[in-house]
């Protein structure tokens, strides 16, 4: 039996291959929520076999979405995520992170969906605390997990949201440790680094789709009032100076990287968070070694192709 599904953040590295997969899996009639700035280049290749929905920035937007598609469940994965930000940053992170979600609870709210698979982080737990976020990203997540709360006691959602640590897989545009790693691979200019002591928790991208395959069961088995939360982790973190070596290993390279030129950030997660429960019935089964071996010879097969 096909179900309905609705995915925000179908444009971004993981939310656009969660919509490609559902397609190929062919039980599901996959809807995405868009932007006016949104770029479909990243799903081109399923666009016909998509429905797209605006969203201008109005929950009756949203609204008409739930009404034309009557989805059975929602993916929200859309956010804005800044590291570190700066004042003229607050408004688009809040916009995107809270407001747009909260947008969205209210149009499922007033529809027959009750079904919502959350996008969090493993960010919101600094230095392993219940709660603690590293910076105005995390804190914004966790705000809209409160929000979340009042539409699961008052309006009957049924929630999961799955805290994510890194992610990594084939084709990721993002700027994050793989494409510094690469870039220095291919000029041999020096990395500078800080002393590489801190733990990082790596999930491969198939893995990670698994895990929002693994959520919707959860969630279209759970009664009404409830909102689980459960990570999407490794469970083996390593320290940025074996993630280095390790790549190192795959690509049978040297990088020439300058331990200790940099100095920590300020809130540096130098432990990653290990007291989350993971999802029911799902476990990371890619290992580093290989999800690294297969996400390069990707890149070098896209090269070889141009």
């Amino acid at each position: 039996m096909t179900q309905s599904v609705l995915i925000s953040g179908a444009t971004g590295f993981i939310g656009s291959h969660l919509a490609r997969r559902l397609v190929q899996e062919k039980t599901w009639d996959v809807g995405i929520i868009t932007r006016p700035s949104s770029d479909l280049s990243c799903i081109k290749d399923i666009r016909n076999q998509v429905s797209v929905h605006p969203y201008d920035g109005t929950v009756s937007s949203l609204q008409c979405a739930m009404e034309s598609r009557a989805p059975d469940l929602v993916f929200h994965l859309a956010s804005r995520f800044i590291s570190r930000h700066k004042p003229q940053d607050i408004q688009e992170i809040f916009e995107s992170n809270i407001l747009f979600g909260s947008h969205l609870a209210e149009a499922m709210a007033c529809s027959e969906c009750k079904q919502l698979v959350n996008t969090g982080t493993s960010w919101e737990h600094y230095q392993n605390q219940s709660y603690s976020p590293v910076n105005l990203y995390a804190a914004t997540k966790q705000a809209f997990e409160a929000v979340l709360q009042y539409y699961v006691e008052a309006q009957q959602l049924r929630v999961v949201t799955l805290k994510l640590f890194d992610t990594y897989g084939p084709g990721d545009p993002r700027q994050k440790l793989f494409s510094v790693f690469h870039r220095a691979e291919e000029t041999q200019q020096p990395i500078a680094m800080t002393a590489g002591e801190q733990l990082i928790d790596l999930v491969y991208l198939d893995d990670v789709l698994d895990a929002f395959c693994a959520a919707a069961e959860c969630v279209a088995e759970m009664p009404f009032q409830k909102h689980l939360r459960y990570t999407v982790s490794s469970e083996m973190p390593l320290s940025l100076r074996d993630l280095a070596s390790t790549y190192e290993q795959v690509l049978g390279c040297k990088l020439n990287i300058d331990w200790g030129k940099r100095t920590y950030s300020p809130r540096e997660v130098l432990q990653t968070w290990n007291t989350g429960v993971p999802v029911p019935g799902w476990a990371a089964k890619v290992g580093l070694f290989e999800g690294i071996d297969r996400t390069c010879r990707m890149r070098q097969a896209l090269a070889a192709a141009k």
